[in-house]
């Protein structure tokens, strides 16, 4: 009888072990089903945190690109007004009172100019230039005894940049 216990109790214990076994077998497959969870979202988090540095650094551009060119349309509507200033202070001033004037002219254009220039706001320089069309827009053309093709010959309205863009054309004569 000594030996049917042992026999018994034997088996009960490999019996045990079995399920041990088994318990833990499933738990190391649900462990590598939930790695497995675990390193996907990781993954995603990761892309997440990417895409949000990516959108901030958009963002940003953005931002200061708006910044940067913020006053091109006051500057666009001041440069018709400084054309005329132009215009107006090539008077001959042949009378006291019509220098007086010009005088007068000749300082609210300077203001203009020198504000203007606080603004990172700058003439193209066209003059005496190849003709180059991201900067210059030729309305005319003529040929030149002893002028190389392409120059710029002859500024008809003067170009502007705000920064590094141009915000008008020069609109020139160009030599044949």
């Amino acid at each position: 009888m000594k030996e049917e216990i042992k026999e018994e109790k034997v088996k009960k214990e490999k019996k045990h072990k079995e399920k041990e076994e088994n318990v833990v077998k499933l738990t190391k497959e649900e462990i590598d089903a939930m790695n497995i969870k675990l390193k996907d979202a990781e993954d995603k988090a990761l892309r997440s945190q990417a895409e949000l540095i990516n959108y901030r650094k958009r963002k940003d551009e953005e931002v200061t690109k708006m910044l940067k060119y913020a006053n091109e349309d006051l500057v666009n509507d001041i440069l018709p007004m400084l054309d005329n200033f132009e215009r107006a202070l090539k008077m001959d001033a042949s009378s006291d009172e019509i220098s007086k004037f010009l005088d007068g002219m000749r300082m609210i254009y300077e203001g203009l100019i020198s504000a203007l220039e606080k603004y990172d706001v700058k003439e193209i320089d066209a003059i005496d230039k190849p003709f180059d069309e991201s900067i210059h827009q030729a309305v005319v053309s003529e040929e030149v005894p002893g002028t190389p093709a392409n120059m710029v010959i002859e500024v008809l309205q003067k170009g502007y940049m705000l920064k590094d863009k141009v915000i008008r054309p020069a609109m020139v004569k160009v030599s044949k």
